[in-house]
């Protein structure tokens, strides 16, 4: 199929000065860059051709994938995993927010390559697992910290445009807790191909709680979930399905009912997602390629049918749900936190009175959300 571009809502001027002013602070998705390459790659883009975003990513990208492979053959292992590292980070920045064209396609293998380079100097080990599924495979990366006996896990991942490589910063602080950490790609997104209307799309979660059950170095008896954003719907929904299996779930900043009504997706799809840096646009085309669908239409006719309130899940027993969200949040309502509060088993939350997306605050910590929900975590894991 052709590369088909979608309708941009800033201009390539915009773009740039807003890539400028997100690396300057290391927000999404430049947490890890420098800017002298930043600079390179601004100064470069031409177009807002997607393809030609791809290329100028990569192309810094691979330059530090061979600075690792020089450093890696001289011996100098901290040094080489610091330069697949970025290596792994430029590609994904090429790839972001979703893999829509050839050429992001092609930044999001590299991107996959290189960050598998970089995990073998990692602080703590990471294991490659990968389950058969429907005639294929899931794959998620399991990470057990040194020294602790059977820890608990944390099962956690994002959403449209943050995929399983994008966790470590989530894990840096859950691992010195005690914590193990099994990151996976939300339905349609990265290397899981159960598309997220799909009907065995939860079944790719349930199928790693089974897994975890018969490991013997983890406990698979204490198992937490957390979903972000777009994927923060797949950690409430679990936390009903599930609730027997799991012993604490973090919805953060995702949809359960109202967040998938036109009354609502209209407008965020059309003039909302503030913090998309291409625009609402992007985000459509990011959800659309999770969901399976072309366009605005199709997306809001078919993700009605993922409302818990129509699938009666609700008002039954559920796991202990964390909700946490800004209260400005234009991509994901409000609404939908306190409507999880309003029925079923008591819930626990932390409403963000000024934050946007994710609770994210002007002038607040980056890292404050997530100390907030880790701690919660271990306080439900591991009383």
């Amino acid at each position: 199929m052709p590369d088909v571009p979608i309708v941009q809502e800033r201009t390539l001027d915009e773009i740039k000065n807003e890539v400028m002013r997100r690396s300057a602070k290391r927000l999404q998705p430049f947490n890890h860059v420098l800017p002298q390459d930043v600079e390179k790659v601004v100064s470069s883009l031409v177009s807002l051709d997607k393809n030609h975003w791809a290329e100028k990513w990569v192309e810094v990208g691979l330059e530090y994938e061979g600075k690792g492979d020089a450093l890696a053959t001289a011996g100098n292992l901290k040094g080489a995993g610091e330069a697949y590292y970025l290596a792994y980070d430029y590609c994904r920045i090429g790839r972001y927010p979703c893999a829509s064209t050839s050429g992001k396609k092609q930044a999001y293998r590299h991107s996959l390559r290189a960050f598998r380079k970089a995990a073998k100097y990692f602080d703590v080990p990471l294991e490659i697992v990968e389950l058969p599924f429907r005639g294929g495979k899931l794959v998620g990366y399991l990470q057990i910290p040194p020294g602790v006996k059977t820890p608990p896990v944390v099962c956690h991942w994002g959403g449209v445009d943050g995929w399983k490589e994008d966790r470590q910063r989530a894990n840096a602080v859950l691992h010195p807790m005690g914590i193990a950490t099994l990151v996976l790609d939300m339905p349609g997104t990265g290397e899981n191909s159960v598309l997220y209307l799909d009907p065995d799309a939860e079944r790719t979660y349930s199928a790693w709680f089974d897994y975890l059950a018969q490991r013997k170095d983890v406990d698979g008896g204490r198992i937490g979930v957390w979903g972000g954003s777009f994927g923060g719907y797949w950690a409430a929904r679990l936390a009903h399905t599930e609730a027997k299996r799991l012993k604490a779930a973090v919805f953060h900043g995702g949809n359960v009912h109202f967040g998938f009504q036109e009354k609502w997706l209209a407008p965020a799809f059309t003039r909302g997602a503030s913090t998309y840096l291409f625009g609402p646009g992007s985000m459509l085309e990011a959800r659309s390629q999770a969901v399976g669908v072309n366009t605005m239409e199709e997306f809001i006719k078919a993700v009605g049918a993922l409302s818990l309130v129509d699938l009666g899940l609700i008002d039954k027993p559920s796991a202990p749900i964390l909700c946490i969200n800004g209260k400005l949040d234009d991509q994901a309502p409000i609404d939908d936190i306190y409507l999880l509060m309003e029925h079923g088993d008591p819930k626990s939350a932390r409403v963000y009175p000024r934050g946007g997306h994710m609770g994210r605050t002007p002038g607040m910590p980056e890292d404050e959300i997530t100390k907030t929900v880790t701690k919660w975590l271990r306080s439900r894991l591991m009383p």
